[in-house]
């Protein structure tokens, strides 16, 4: 315990972006702004706006500016990967609605980084800033790998049996798309650490956490998606769940050495 404790309290060094929460009309007039843009760029859909400015206002008035900083790198990657090959994706089917992403989706997603970051904001253990930051770096993950995989490869192997499936399949795999999303993830929790939400030290636990997730994510599309056990809402909400779990293992074990 007194290395678990002394872990948290490290994790207090970071950059004083984290250092106390952000005033509540700060974070409104933020939330205000990125919501609007988010919407203007078509995004998010109309009530995807709503859930994206709850999420927004979460993050910044727990865990101050450099949370919101990882929320627009998140938008950025996954806005950005939605659009390429959107033709291609719409002629198999699997692109997403021009208006955005709607609320399931967007809390899907963000759900598990936003709660970390308001249990943060009450409790100041600093274990949760490392949640959010795997629940984030592998909520784009996620996205780019499926988005890219979609739009640059004809066929993905199936995470289970590796067979040849389409792409696009539920619980498939490409080799590109696998590359690129964990180059996101890689590239989101760097921001993390650049905004000092994370210490450098807990770079690897947000990575490794944020790709345990994708994997996860791959195997629930492939065992309980495909049968209609569960919506991709729901995969999604459990990876990041199982992201920010398994980044908090890995530094709690290392403490613990």
């Amino acid at each position: 315990m007194p290395k678990v404790i002394a872990f948290t309290e490290s994790m207090a060094m970071t950059v004083a972006t984290t250092g106390a929460s952000a005033p509540v009309w700060v974070a409104a007039a933020v939330t205000v702004v990125f919501t609007a843009f988010a919407r203007l760029v078509k995004g998010v859909s109309s009530s995807g706006a709503i859930a994206g400015a709850l999420v927004c206002f979460l993050l910044y008035v727990g865990a101050g500016p450099g949370a919101f900083i990882a929320l627009v790198a998140v938008f950025a990657l996954t806005w950005l990967a939605t659009r390429l090959g959107y033709q291609r994706k719409q002629a198999l089917g699997t692109a997403e609605k021009r208006e955005g992403r709607t609320a399931s989706q967007v809390l899907a997603n963000l759900a598990v980084a936003a709660a970390c970051c308001g249990i943060y904001g009450n409790g100041r253990n600093r274990i949760f800033l490392l949640a959010a930051a795997a629940a984030l770096s592998e909520a784009a993950a996620d996205t780019v790998s499926s988005e890219l995989g979609q739009a640059w490869s004809d066929h993905a192997r199936l995470i289970t049996n590796w067979q040849v499936v389409p792409a696009g399949t539920d619980g498939g795999v490409t080799f590109l798309g696998s590359c690129a999303g964990w180059a996101s993830a890689a590239l989101v929790s760097c921001v993390c650490v650049l905004v000092g939400l994370l210490p450098t030290r807990a770079l690897a636990a947000s990575l490794l956490g944020a790709i345990a997730g994708t994997v996860a994510d791959s195997y629930l599309g492939a065992l309980l998606e495909r049968r209609k056990l569960l919506n991709n809402d729901w995969v999604n909400f459990l990876s990041t769940l199982v992201a920010a779990g398994v980044a908090c293992g890995l530094a709690l074990l290392r403490s613990a050495r």
